[in-house]
């Protein structure tokens, strides 16, 4: 009898170690399928902006194809001993394409939240009403989430806190100061509003924070993790502190103080620095079936992402642009994209010398001297929003991807001589092509790069 036991027993403990392995094996199986299965792809129903250019998508593209500049002359007192005086800040007003922040948010909120957040909110806002995608039961919420980032907490939060501290009191520092200076509470807002509970993600990777957010994002929906995702970045810096800052590292433009329209000019041979810009870009992706089951409208898709380090310097890249060619072909890799397919890059160049060079070696590299590819910057209409630029641009190229139409880059009136490349200066082109398929490059301090692979949908 109690061999009987003892065999029973020993049979029973194999079929649970079986049905253990089994378990394991499906659960592993899953997890490749899931990381490794990107059939998923990743479309884009919904987009929004807030740029010194004006807010809302259709006037702000209306406008940059036009080349019409968003930059002004900073005209405060505060700015009369730092040399550079230009800067691109959201228009604010009652009127067609600008701001009015309390006709989106009531006071009493606004006073818990930073300008870049508030910006961050109207720009999703625009892109969730845009997608038309309305959570209706709880599995929805869950599978919606947000990745949203900044380069650079407000800094004029930091020194009104600080004037406040010092100059004052201790009461007078806001209760809301902690929250208003951390980079994911434009993700938190957003999630908060909205209802949100999928993946609550914010990156700040300095200028490269909205393409790494864009990247992060469709990753998080080909993995499984979502089937939607509302990201981008938001920036709001335009302030003494900040300009002084930069202008300190002499990576401003001065050159151009009483022609602000004239100060950013990427790739002409008169360039002398960036222009400090501020706004938001914010893009819904979603799953493709997901979107063609709920016949939403799509504006493109992500075909690829790729980054890649410096390892050069914290702030200037390597002059053989190693870095911006290293992740300009992973996104290529990862969309199983030819460099010959490309039709457009939206570059980073932000107007200085040494980048603007460096990033047309990398695209010489990467192209070759046969390629009828089109380059361009946007950043001489919209200036350079750092943490927000990535996306912004993403929207940029998005909507050339969408409508056929290439921004021009404006004030590139005698372009760089060392490179023989179509920087579409000053005028819009048209781009015919049936595929339009496009890289938008960010590149950031700290010798961070990103790139995006995107294209119009078929």
């Amino acid at each position: 009898m109690g061999l009987l036991w003892s065999t029973i027993s020993s049979c029973a403990n194999d079929i649970a170690f079986i049905s253990q392995m089994n378990q394991l094996l499906f659960h592993r199986t899953s997890r490749q399928l899931s990381r490794g299965n990107l059939s998923r792809r990743v479309v884009v129903t919904g987009l929004g902006l807030v740029t010194c250019l004006g807010v809302g998508v259709p006037y702000v593209w209306n406008r940059l194809i036009r080349g019409d500049c968003g930059l002004h002359k900073l005209e405060s007192k505060e700015y009369d001993h730092i040399p550079c005086k230009v800067a691109g800040k959201v228009p604010i007003g009652d009127e067609e394409g600008q701001l009015n922040i309390s006709a989106y948010i009531s006071k009493s909120d606004e006073r818990c939240m930073s300008l870049p957040v508030c910006y961050a909110l109207i720009a999703a806002d625009e892109a969730i009403k845009q997608s038309g995608w309305m959570p209706e039961t709880n599995d929805d919420f869950c599978r919606t989430g947000v990745a949203v980032g900044m380069g650079m907490v407000p800094l004029n939060e930091i020194v009104d806190a600080g004037r406040n501290l010092y100059d004052v009191s201790y009461n007078r520092v806001s209760p809301y100061f902690v929250p208003k200076i951390l980079i994911n509470m434009a993700a938190g807002h957003i999630s908060l509003k909205y209802g949100f509970k999928g993946v609550n993600h914010s990156v700040s990777t300095a200028c490269a924070t909205g393409a790494h957010s864009v990247g992060d994002a469709a990753r998080f929906i080909q993995y499984g993790d979502v089937d939607v995702m509302v990201c981008g970045g938001a920036e709001a810096c335009i302030n003494p502190l900040a300009v002084a800052g930069f202008a300190r590292m002499r990576a401003l433009s001065t050159r151009f103080n009483d022609s602000p329209r004239k100060a950013s000019r990427p790739f002409d041979k008169d360039r002398d620095g960036f222009v400090m810009s501020e706004g938001a870009g914010v893009v819904v992706l979603e799953e493709l079936d997901h979107a063609m089951k709920r016949s939403a409208t799509i504006y493109g898709e992500i075909l690829g992402y790729g980054l890649s380090g410096d390892a050069n310097h914290i702030t200037v890249p390597s002059k053989t642009g190693d870095g911006a060619l290293l992740c300009m072909k992973a996104a290529l890799r990862d969309a199983g994209i030819k460099a010959q397919e490309i039709g457009y890059i939206n570059a980073h160049a932000t107007s200085t010398p040494i980048g603007d060079a460096v990033e047309c070696r990398a695209i010489n590299e990467l192209l070759g001297s046969e390629s009828k590819c089109a380059v361009s910057s946007t950043k001489g209409a919209v200036g350079h929003l750092l943490g927000a630029a990535g996306s912004v641009e993403a929207v940029f190229t998005l909507m050339a991807c969408y409508t056929g139409q290439l921004p021009p880059t404006i004030n590139c009136n005698q372009p760089d001589g060392e490179f023989d490349l179509n920087f579409i200066p000053n005028i819009s082109q048209a781009w015919p092509d049936t595929r339009r398929i496009a890289i938008t490059n960010s590149f950031g301090f700290g010798g961070t790069n990103a790139a995006l692979c995107i294209s119009n949908h078929r």
